[in-house]
């Protein structure tokens, strides 16, 4: 396997292999919870914190789990730093702790974590391996972001509703509303306007991408035609 840069690395995570726009992992998650910026948050910084912990984590010890007992080993990892976000959030977030609920735990079953564990940081030295996890949980919670801030301002007409439950009492007065008088559209709440909304965003991803390798490819010279080379040994029939 060849040995990926930093800038290819980066690149990844941010854009080229997104968890939630390239792979389609951890959707359960994430459509489920995005109803709005608060609870993309909450649950984007804990998804973050476990793969930085876990990759790091996976690659110190790669060279001591047998095959046989590796993919345990991981989940067992990954297990542990979703216990340490659980009791974080617990002590400091409660109220918005409670509102996700069930999604925290099951943080250990994403796709996106695990399988970041197997392909990357079990087969690389740890700084590369942080850096990985780093990458894609931010490519991840950019996209969680991003599809609770459409859900709620389509949605409810608002935007950072409740960030006091994050952040305290310094952001109780952080609601926004740009529309008056805005009538809810429940669609958008509801897990169809979950998928809807996150396809918009892979076809804009997807067209920002064909756009800029049509740019590409003209900005590249025309191969200019050669002369052909006419034989003029042997037999000729």
């Amino acid at each position: 396997m060849a040995t990926k840069t930093s800038g290819d690395i980066i690149r990844d995570g941010l854009w080229d292999n997104n968890p939630a726009l390239v792979q389609v992992l951890g959707l359960c998650p994430l459509l489920a919870v995005t109803s709005t910026v608060v609870n993309a948050i909450g649950l984007g910084l804990a998804t973050l914190l476990v793969l930085m912990g876990s990759n790091l984590a996976v690659s110190l010890i790669r060279n001591f789990v047998s095959e046989s007992v590796r993919l345990p080993a991981f989940v067992m990892i990954i297990a542990s730093f979703v216990t340490c976000a659980e009791l974080l959030m617990q002590a400091y977030t409660y109220e918005l702790y409670q509102i996700l609920g069930i999604f925290i735990p099951l943080i250990v079953t994403n796709c996106a974590i695990l399988g970041r564990a197997d392909a990357f940081a079990s087969r690389n030295a740890p700084g590369p391996a942080l850096l990985d996890g780093t990458m894609m949980g931010i490519g991840f919670f950019v996209v969680l972001v991003i599809l609770g801030g459409m859900r709620e301002l389509i949605g409810q007409g608002t935007l950072l509703a409740d960030m006091h439950l994050l952040l305290g009492p310094t952001a109780v007065n952080w609601k926004l509303e740009p529309f008056a008088n805005y009538p809810d559209m429940l669609f958008m709440v509801l897990p169809p306007g979950a998928f809807v909304g996150l396809g918009l965003l892979i076809a804009l991803k997807n067209s920002i991408d064909n756009h800029l390798k049509a740019r590409q490819q003209a900005a590249q010279p025309a191969a200019t035609p050669g002369s052909k080379r006419v034989r003029v040994t042997g037999n000729v029939s």
